[in-house]
């Protein structure tokens, strides 16, 4: 019988073997099979919805856990009402469930590929809104001590694209609950392409169905809704995180930048605390790779219409996609002089 291909169970559909799959549609289930691995000191691979992992060709020598678990409820705390989903839940039915009940909260975040449980441990965001501004409360379970415990958002070290449950195996996430806002009405919309496609200002609100709507429309233009049709969509979203620059860096950054650039340019700059974002996707188009970068007859190019995102067109391998990445990272580190950081998390490979 021939090993199970964890191509399969990811986004970017790459990926080579594993000794074997374990499919959980119950978090005792996951408990159970995460038991048997660490008694028999097999290697442990847990995986959602697969899109935000890059898998070597050479596979992984050890057990796949897939969760898998689906259950959703709704409920109120102090009147404030939040709805709490397993682990395995697939984040954007979540969100769309959520609107259909009537709550908003989430809706900024449609599109978003991948499983519920993911959510927290990357501390995914979009169009002005992270799951860390939503967070209620996050269950794990802690592989050591064999135990569940729920968390408070305080204990995770919440950031950009970051937490303390992040490249590590020995913390899983279970189940996570997220507040809502009554009413059907969105979150405040602090995202100017979002406000404007919706015919807002910044920090209005609108119905939640609409932003829903809304959003999944620029994301569709972008290739970052799933389509089988489509090779834009199979990656794993941005690649890299918008960089950030210290307060004591920024002025020689952007001096470094403007004399590529020139100094009429606009450089897309946004507060991140004290200290400042720019655009990953910005740097990558200015240092000269392309919507479609290498070409159409590569194997693995640039989205055609996201330069964030790297894309496996239908044949390639991971050593494709990663000779792609490290062009675009050293590309833009060799013009500007600003690192850019994967955001995927590798699996016994690395950029």
């Amino acid at each position: 019988m021939s090993s199970p291909i964890i191509a399969d169970l990811t986004t970017l559909r790459l990926g080579g073997p594993a000794r074997e799959v374990i499919e959980t549609t119950t978090t005792e289930a996951m408990e159970e099979a995460l038991t048997r691995a660490d008694d028999a000191g097999d290697a442990v691979l847990v995986v959602g919805g697969g899109s935000n992992l890059v898998v070597a060709d050479e596979g992984f020598d050890g057990v796949v856990v897939r969760i898998g678990s689906d259950t959703v409820e709704f409920g109120t705390d102090d009147d404030r009402p939040f709805v709490t989903a397993d682990a395995g839940v697939t984040w954007d039915a979540l969100v769309a469930r959520t609107i259909a009940e009537g709550f908003g909260g989430l809706e900024c975040l449609s599109g978003i590929p991948g499983s519920t449980g993911a959510t927290p441990v990357q501390n995914v965001g979009a169009y002005g809104v992270e799951i860390a501004d939503a967070l209620r409360a996050v269950e794990i379970y802690d592989r050591a001590a064999r135990s569940l415990v729920w968390h408070e958002p305080r204990d995770l070290d919440l950031r950009y694209r970051h937490s303390n449950l992040k490249f590590r195996d020995d913390r899983i996430v279970t189940r996570v609950s997220l507040w809502l806002r009554p009413g059907g009405v969105s979150a405040p919309l602090t995202y100017r392409e979002l406000a404007r496609e919706l015919r807002r200002d910044d920090g209005q609100t609108a119905a939640a169905d609409d932003v829903r709507e809304a959003v999944l429309r620029l994301r569709r233009s972008k290739g970052m809704v799933l389509d089988a049709d489509d090779p834009d969509t199979y990656s794993a979203g941005s690649f890299f995180t918008n960089p950030i620059v210290s307060a004591r860096e920024i002025a020689a950054v952007i001096a470094q930048i403007a004399v590529v650039v020139g100094p009429e340019v606009v450089i897309p700059q946004f507060a991140s605390g004290e200290d400042t974002k720019l655009s990953a996707g910005w740097l990558i188009e200015r240092a000269g790779f392309t919507k479609g970068y290498p070409g159409p007859d590569a194997p693995v190019r640039l989205s055609t219409k996201h330069t964030l995102a790297l894309t496996n067109r239908g044949s390639a391998t991971t050593a494709d996609l990663l000779a792609l990445a490290r062009e675009v990272r050293d590309g833009v580190h060799a013009r500007f002089g600003v690192a850019l950081t994967p955001e995927p998390v590798f699996v016994n490979c690395r950029l």
